[in-house]
């Protein structure tokens, strides 16, 4: 009977011991978990409702939302894809459902759904979970793993690492000549200080660019304003793709906003006939753009140099260019970032370039697996990080259940 050690008990870790298990039920498979708790992060994620994956069912297209791993990933979503994911659950009695935002959750709107899935295949399949066993130190003595605690050894055919963003296993897998690619947060909003957006924590744009200054960096999509600075969609994928640029500049540089996504030109056409149609109305009473909130609309209006009382036939050609300027190339000062504890995700981890894809392997030691955040893979928000669990932990169990 082989024997397969999972170090962290997390969603790639259950997932993979799992399938193993079902693929080749003479495997003997223990799960070793350093905290007292296993699934925490399941438990928390989506505001505890469990963002299972995203409803984006292209491999290709999938990729893309991928800082790192984007080309690693390809092959493998095309084993095990969204589509799968949904089968799978559903197919353990854990019926999904896709909301507006293409985000999926379980039908029944809480993680623990998922817990309860996870631990009664473990009962199934007489898988065992062993908690509080922090592994100090693994290596490779023949063809066996060894694998410590501060109690007690385990000896195993196959080693699985499946213990996220932990930097004890980094040092460890660094021994075994594993490079190891240093942490950088990933996704995180942006600190700004800015009278136009203080105190307007809440309010929010549904289709701002944003625009990192002196990089390529640019995103589009729905923009929240809060207590310490921006979040949303717009800026959480921006801070995705310039984890590592962001960390070299120290987390200070420059952001353009153009809140409606128009040119210059739209916007003065717009704001010109405004003036016309709404002569004797005052500016400030209400914004008349949907998009943009009458608080926000408020501030850029004092931005511009204009009295919020100032009727509409009175603003003057600098005025209405300088309001046109706030709408649609508005800078702020960055210098910061604000992570969520919850949802924190590092860009870092394994190097890719020692991982075989089709197995999800170590290219430099047989029988040795890495899956889920341990790698060098990152996604946005929307169920993507999960979803890279759920496919690496397949494909390296149907590699395990091989005899």
């Amino acid at each position: 009977m082989s024997k397969v050690i999972i170090i962290g008990g997390g969603a790639a870790g259950f997932f993979t011991a799992i399938n193993a298990k079902e693929l080749n039920p003479n495997l003997d498979i223990t799960i070793l978990e350093k905290g007292k708790d296993v699934l925490q992060k399941v438990k928390i994620s989506g505001g505890g409702r469990c963002n299972v994956t995203h409803a984006c069912f292209e491999p290709k297209e999938l990729t893309k939302f991928y800082p790192r791993g984007q080309k690693e990933l390809l092959g493998p979503f095309h084993q095990f894809m969204t589509s799968d994911t949904f089968e799978w659950f559903e197919n353990k009695g854990v019926p999904l459902k896709i909301e507006g935002d293409n985000r999926v959750f379980p039908e029944a709107n809480t993680s623990q759904a998922i817990i309860d899935c996870f631990q009664k295949e473990i009962n199934r399949l007489n898988i065992k979970v062993l908690t509080s066993k922090g592994v100090t130190t693994f290596y490779q003595e023949e063809d066996k793993w060894v694998i410590k605690t501060k109690e007690e050894e385990f000896i195993a055919d196959k080693l699985v690492i499946a213990a996220g963003s932990s930097k004890k296993i980094w040092d460890i897998s660094k021994e075994l000549n594993h490079s190891i690619i240093p942490t950088v947060p990933s996704l995180f909003t942006f600190n700004i200080k800015d009278d136009r957006i203080t105190d307007l924590g809440g309010v929010s744009v549904p289709n701002a660019t944003v625009k990192i200054n002196g990089t390529k960096l640019e995103n589009y999509g729905p923009l929240l304003i809060t207590h310490w600075g921006m979040s949303g969609p717009a800026v959480l994928k921006l801070s995705a793709f310039g984890a590592r640029i962001l960390a070299d500049k120290n987390y200070k540089y420059t952001v353009t906003v153009n809140w409606l996504s128009k040119s210059e030109d739209e916007i003065l056409e717009e704001l010109t006939e405004l003036k016309k149609v709404n002569a004797r109305k005052q500016i400030g009473l209400k914004s008349p753009f949907q998009e943009i909130p009458r608080r926000l609309w408020e501030r850029l209006i004092v931005a511009s140099k204009i009295r919020l009382q100032q009727n509409w036939a009175d603003l003057n050609k600098n005025q209405i260019t300088a309001l046109a300027q706030q709408i649609t190339k508005a800078t702020f000062n960055a210098d910061g970032k604000s992570t969520f504890k919850e949802e924190f995700v590092t860009a870092g981890g394994i190097d890719l370039k020692e991982i075989n894809f089709k197995r999800f392997e170590s290219k430099l030691h047989k029988n040795l697996f890495f899956v889920g955040e341990i790698l060098n893979i990152d996604a946005v928000t929307g169920g993507f990080n999960f979803q890279n669990a759920w496919t690496g932990g397949w494909i390296c169990a149907n590699a395990l259940a091989e005899d």
